[in-house]
C-alpha cells in the first residue's frame, strides 16, 4: 500500500510498478511502451480544469480497454439510477433492519439494493444509497461505474477489491472510494459480507477544511493509502459489467481488465481506517454540530452545502457538563440517512441495529428515543468514553428519494415511530398562576 499524502491536493503524483522499468520519465504516451504494453489515460475530471482540480491517471497495460464486446442490458430487480421519481417519499422518518443475505449464490453487483437517491446523474449532481448482502466472489465478473465514484462502508464481512490499480482489502471499521469509471472484481475474504454504499454523482470526494480547527483534526491526509501495482493476465471468457446512465449492461471479454502492470497519475482507488480519525468534541458544554465528523465531502455549487457528506460516529470522550449529551431534537435542512456499523447508537439503544439504517429527510424532526431521554436527561455527568459505537452518515443537500422496493421492504420498521411516543407533557401552564 502507498501512503495519500494529500487527498485534496490532486497536484499530487503517485506512481507504481509491479514490473520495474516501464514508466519512462517525462513520456507518457511514448512510441514504443517498454515490454510491449500499451498507455492509456484515465481522466476523472475535465481536461480544461484548474490544475489542483485534474484528475488523471497513466495506466501501462497488457491490452487497452478498447478490447472488449458489444454491451447489452441487464435487467436488475433492486438496483436502480436516476431519476428517483417513480413515487413520492414521504417526510415520515423511517427505520430499517440489516438487509437479509440472500438465500441463492449472490455477488456484489448482484447484490446492490438501491434504496434511495437524489439529484441527476446527466447534471453530474447528487447522490444514492446502495445495500449490499452477498455470499459469492465475482469469479470471471468484472465491474465499472461510469455514473459515479462508489464509497463502500463494510459492516460485516471482508472484501478484496481487485482494482485495476492493484488490490484493496477492506473489513468493517474502513471504508474504500472507487472512482467513476475504475475497473474491479470484489472476492469474497469471508463466508458473506454486508455493507452500504454511498454512490456520487457529484463533485469528487476531498477532506473537508477545517477553519477554526486549524492544521490539524479529523481526517489525516497521510493516513489514506492507495493500492500497489498488481495485475492479472488471463484468456479466459469473463464477462464486463458496466452501470451507464443508471442501467446494468454487460459485455464479453476475452481478456482480465485488470491488467494494469504500471501507473501514475492522482486517479485512484483509495481506503482509510475510520479509527485513524481524529475526533473534535466539546470540552465544555452543549452539543456541537455533527459537521465536526466529517471524513469526506463531495461539495456542491453552493458554499458550505455539500452534495453529499460522509459522517461518522466513532468512539470518542464525553465531558460537557450541565449539557443533555445524546444528539438533541431537531429540525434542519440537510437530509440524513444514518446507517450502524457496531455497537450502539446513544440517541437510539434499542431498534437501530448493526447493518440497519434510518431515513430523517428535510425538516422531518428526529432526536433521541424516549429511553434515551429520560436516561441522558437524569444521569449523573462525568465523563465517559463511548467505547462501542460506530455510526456513520451519509448527509446530502437534497431530498434522499427512496425506491419503491426499500419503502415496501419487510425489513423495514413500520412501529419506528413508536420510539417517540413515550415522551409525555411534564408542563403544566395552569400551576403557574398565569
Amino acid at each position: 500500500m502507498t501512503a495519500l499524502r494529500y487527498l485534496q491536493g490532486f497536484g499530487n503524483h503517485f506512481q507504481s510498478e509491479a514490473v520495474d522499468g516501464i514508466i519512462i520519465p517525462g513520456h507518457n504516451s511514448p512510441q514504443r511502451v517498454p515490454y510491449g504494453l500499451y498507455a492509456e489515460q484515465l481522466s476523472g475530471s475535465a481536461f480544461t480544469v484548474a490544475r489542483h482540480l485534474n484528475l488523471r491517471s497513466w495506466l501501462y497495460r497488457i491490452k487497452p480497454s478498447v478490447v472488449h464486446g458489444e454491451f447489452t442490458p441487464v435487467k436488475t430487480d433492486y438496483l436502480t439510477g436516476t431519476p428517483f421519481n417513480q413515487i413520492a417519499t414521504p417526510p415520515t422518518q423511517m427505520r430499517w433492519n440489516p438487509l437479509p443475505y440472500p438465500q441463492k449464490k449472490c455477488d456484489f453487483i448482484e447484490g446492490l439494493f438501491t434504496l434511495a437517491g437524489n439529484g441527476s446523474i446527466d447534471m453530474l449532481s447528487g447522490a444514492a444509497i446502495h445495500l449490499y448482502a452477498i455470499n459469492a466472489s465475482m469469479h470471471q465478473h468484472y465491474f465499472y461505474n461510469a455514473d459515479g465514484d462508489f464509497l463502500i462502508v463494510p459492516q460485516e464481512g471482508h472484501l478484496q477489491f481487485k482494482t485495476e490499480f492493484g488490490w484493496l482489502d477492506l473489513k468493517p471499521g474502513e471504508m474504500a472510494v472507487i472512482p467513476r469509471g475504475i475497473k474491479y472484481q470484489v472476492i469474497l475474504q469471508s463466508e458473506k459480507a454486508r455493507g452500504y454504499v454511498c454512490e456520487n454523482f457529484g463533485l469528487p470526494f476531498r477532506l473537508p477544511e477545517l477553519g477554526p480547527i486549524g492544521a490539524n483534526g479529523l481526517a489525516n491526509p497521510r493516513d489514506f493509502n492507495v493500492p500497489s501495482a498488481a495485475f492479472e493476465q488471463t484468456n479466459d471468457d469473463s464477462i464486463l459489467f458496466a452501470k451507464f446512465q443508471g442501467q446494468l449492461w454487460s459485455a464479453p471479454i476475452t481478456h482480465s481488465p485488470l491488467d494494469v502492470v504500471a501507473w501514475h497519475g492522482n486517479y485512484v482507488p483509495y481506503k482509510y481506517d475510520l479509527s485513524l480519525f481524529n475526533t473534535i468534541n466539546t470540552v465544555s458544554f452543549d452539543h456541537p454540530d455533527p459537521s465536526i465528523f466529517t471524513v469526506l465531502t463531495s461539495p456542491s455549487p453552493i458554499p458550505g452545502m455539500a452534495n453529499v457528506d460522509f459522517v461518522i460516529f466513532p468512539p470518542r470522550w464525553m465531558v460537557a457538563h450541565e449539557t443533555f449529551r445524546p444528539p438533541y431534537y431537531h429540525r434542519n435542512i440537510m437530509n440524513e440517512y444514518m446507517g450502524l456499523i457496531y455497537g450502539t447508537y446513544d440517541a437510539k439503544e434499542n431498534g437501530f441495529i448493526p447493518g440497519g439504517g434510518s431515513l430523517h429527510n428535510c425538516m422531518s424532526a428526529h432526536g433521541p428515543d424516549f429511553d434515551a431521554f429520560t436516561k441522558a436527561s437524569h444521569v449523573k455527568l462525568t465523563p465517559e468514553y463511548y467505547d462501542n459505537t460506530l455510526a456513520f452518515m451519509f448527509e446530502s443537500q437534497q431530498v434522499w428519494r427512496l425506491t419503491p422496493h426499500a419503502l415496501d421492504a419487510d425489513f423495514r420498521q413500520r412501529d419506528y415511530l413508536h420510539c417517540w411516543q413515550g415522551l409525555k407533557t411534564s408542563f403544566d401552564a395552569h400551576s403557574l398562576n398565569l
